[in-house]
């Protein structure tokens, strides 16, 4: 057909319009053979003759021929039998109209004729029951409809943001997703259709054909309208409804499957659909965890329907069905047909969509507002209620990664119960019966366990070795002896910083206060340790994170043995607490704690821990000598770069490093000095205690009083300017603590 030939056409279907209301016979078969023959001349690309067409009043013809084929539709049977060719013809004009064509995107929408299109797809969305597993029943003539019209609004959209924001307004992703998942719910092609018994094999090869087209379309068609491009905002079309339509393709994946149908027996047969049903799987699972990521109304609807299903999801329990489908979803046994490299390339794309819902799930426990909700403790059979419990079986089950590798389920498992466990009264109960999980967590600290598993275990340790009550059982696990087995701290770990300071935490925050497991880190001294392992991170790594949370473990350490009253000890624990103090007293351990101080002078919280226990140290018979030599050696140069891993307890914020002081005494006389605002007192005065300790006759050996007046010549003036009251504003802890320093001194 000739350009002039389309215009004509398109003043045909102009005139039918027109004649309409004289309801004449066989006017809409004339309108479906006018605009098929346009329709078929459009296919080949003309831009001439789009153009030409676009600045006709052939968008407005189509809106208006659309509108009153579609007005008397019936929700139940879709539109009149007698207007269904023409609906179709009519919708391959427009796509082929706007099929990369801006400007005729453009008249269309101003026409109306995306907006016909919606109110045409709501008509069918309405025959949809939510979540079923068959598919649809619909026709033929139907299917050609629905399958058009979505490609008409694919061809709209594309790259066009002005028909995308009415569609997003429209809530046409939605109704696509409606549609597309009722008239081709994944693996439906496997089971026994209601509306297939009586068709030919052609005509059932064209409907199956047709739906997977249709649901391919819908899905290119949701990704454009999302506008999830490249320096693009994605923009929000789904909410917590869309959770029931995408959970329930899941279920096509969970075993056991049905017998393949004859018509689908041979893998030819169902190539096509097989792939459908896999490229869908795969935009399924990205959808449903950037929903999680993004919208907090997803992550609170999805915990509130574990408890309250037919309230929340319309009876789909989709968060129990995303477990489910994690737990026990696999790869379908007609893959096995497909070619090597296919099949691998399949069940590759089917793990990282598991992965993808894993990253949900987490995301659904990290949202805070969740934390109650998933926490249930009103069924005694089930501790913590049904999330936390299924939680801590996939743990238990599979603890014993050699027999079956579930690595994902513990991942799952550990990272979501360590965002729940963030409250002392969660924790406690992960710890204590009858849950009492800490054994099970340390089972699964190996040398060969997976990085991404040590991570989630150790990320749940450290949430549950910060309370108090939990620090006793966790020790009787054997977690400290078993993140050292785990080769955490070897330098093969070095890569992965992140988890060696999570582990440096669980040693740290179970060392506090803790006698017992502090004989855990320090025995036996020799050089596999756990504290020797975390000192020997500290030595290698250029960290300050590493460096300043490695040490803080020593600190722990030094303030559980010297503060433990020895007469409250058993006889044997009164020679490990010996046997412990004498492994710290030594100089490589001296010598951290001075370098604590040295590479501190942005936190004075660690200068202040450094001083400390060097103070402990420091009245252990053979401690005042090492502890002087530690503070007048030449610090060793420490090569240190930024990190986005903060210090607990400390500013996260760091900038470049700056140059530490020559020695560690350097940086206790810049605390000593007034000048420094950002340093509390209670620092100033532990620095005078120190040093007024250090100074007192009998800690230092004698042979060393050179070194000791070298040491009280530099500080002097200092202690002394500290001690005078009533010349400044001066802090009564500070001016006791110098003058008790230069009453030792005396």
């Amino acid at each position: 057909m000739s350009g002039s030939a389309a215009l004509e056409s398109a003043s045909k279907l102009g005139d039918l319009l027109a004649q309409l209301p004289l309801n004449q016979p066989n006017q809409w078969s004339d309108i479906a053979l006018t605009a098929q023959s346009l329709a078929n001349d459009l296919r080949s690309k003309n831009v001439e003759q789009q153009t030409a067409l676009g600045k006709t009043l052939l968008p407005q013809t189509l809106t208006s021929l659309l509108k009153d084929a579609v007005s008397g539709a019936n929700l139940q049977s879709g539109p009149d039998a007698t207007c269904k060719p023409a609906i179709f013809e009519l919708l391959r004009v427009a796509a082929n109209l706007c099929m990369d064509h801006d400007n005729n995107r453009g008249v269309l929408l101003d026409a109306g004729f995306p907006q016909t299109v919606i109110s045409l797809l709501e008509g069918y969305a309405e025959q949809v029951k939510p979540a079923q597993l068959e598919a649809l029943p619909i026709s033929i003539p139907d299917l050609r409809i629905v399958k058009t019209a979505i490609g008409f609004l694919l061809n709209a959209s594309v790259g066009y943001d002005a028909v995308k924001d009415r569609l997003v307004a429209l809530e046409a992703a939605m109704t696509i997703l409606k549609l597309s998942t009722a008239i081709y719910p994944l693996g439906s092609w496997r089971l026994p259709q209601k509306d297939t018994a009586e068709l030919s094999s052609e005509d059932l090869a064209e409907s199956w054909s047709l739906r997977s087209t249709l649901a391919s379309w819908s899905w290119r068609a949701i990704e454009e309208i999302t506008g999830d491009e490249e320096n693009q905002q994605p923009r929000l079309v789904f909410g917590p409804d869309a959770l029931p339509l995408l959970v329930a393709q899941l279920r096509a994946f969970l075993p056991p499957y049905p017998e393949l149908p004859p018509a689908f027996s041979t893998p030819a047969s169902r190539r096509s659909l097989v792939q459908t049903d896999f490229d869908i799987y795969e935009q399924v699972c990205g959808l449903i965890e950037s929903l999680c990521l993004d919208v907090e109304d997803v992550r609170l609807s999805l915990a509130r329907g574990l408890t309250f299903p037919d309230g929340e999801h319309g009876g789909v329990a989709c968060l129990s069905e995303l477990l489910t489908f994690v737990e026990k979803g696999d790869y379908p046994p007609y893959w096995s047909s497909e070619s090597p490299g296919e099949r691998a390339a399949k069940e590759k794309g089917f793990d990282l969509g598991k992965g993808a819902l894993v990253k949900a799930i987490v995301e659904v426990a990290g949202e805070e507002k969740n934390t109650d909700t998933l926490w249930d403790d009103s069924e005694a059979d089930k501790p913590g209620g049904a999330f936390v419990s299924r939680m801590v079986e996939w743990i238990r089950t599979h603890k014993s990664l050699k027999e079956g590798n579930r690595d994902d389920l513990i991942i799952c498992a550990t990272l979501s119960l360590g965002n729940i466990c963030r409250r002392d009264a969660h924790s406690t109960a992960i710890v204590k019966p009858p849950i009492s999980l800490a054994p099970d967590l340390a089972a699964l600290l190996e040398p060969d366990t997976d990085i991404k598993v040590k991570h989630g275990v150790i990320g749940l340790l450290k949430h549950l070795a910060q309370s108090q009550a939990n620090r006793a059982a966790l020790g009787q696990a054997g977690i400290i002896q078993r993140l050292a087995a785990s080769q955490i701290w070897s330098e093969k770990a070095d890569m992965v910083e992140i988890i060696q300071v999570a582990a440096i935490g669980v040693a740290k925050h179970m060392c506090n206060g803790d006698i017992d497991n502090t004989f855990s880190l320090v025995l036996p001294p020799e050089a596999g340790s756990p504290l020797q392992q975390i000192l020997e991170l500290v030595r290698r790594s250029d960290s300050i994170a590493v460096k300043s949370e490695g040490t803080r473990v020593l600190v722990n350490a030094v303030k559980s043995l010297w503060s433990t009253d020895p007469k409250t000890l058993d006889e044997e624990k009164v020679k490990k607490r010996e046997a412990a103090m004498e492994a710290i007293v030594t100089e490589p351990c001296v010598s951290a704690l001075a370098r604590l101080i040295g590479r501190s002078k942005r936190y004075p919280t660690l200068i202040n821990e450094g001083v400390v226990a060097l103070s402990l140290v420091s009245t252990h018979p053979n401690g005042g000598t090492l502890v002087l030599d530690s503070l007048l050696n030449p610090l060793p140069t420490e090569a240190i770069r930024t990190t986005s891993q903060p210090l607990s307890a400390v500013s996260a914020t760091e900038g470049s490093p700056v140059v530490g002081p020559r020695r560690a005494l350097d940086m206790l006389i810049s605390v000593l000095r007034e000048g420094n605002p950002n340093v509390p007192a209670e620092v100033r005065a532990n620095v005078c205690a120190l040093l007024g300790h250090l100074g007192r006759k009998g800690v230092v050996a004698e042979s060393r009083a050179t070194d000791l007046q070298r040491m009280k010549d530099s500080t002097r003036e200092l202690i002394e300017g500290l001690a005078r009251e009533g010349e400044a504003p001066s802090n009564p802890k500070v001016v006791a603590a110098a003058k008790r320093a230069l009453e030792a001194w005396a």
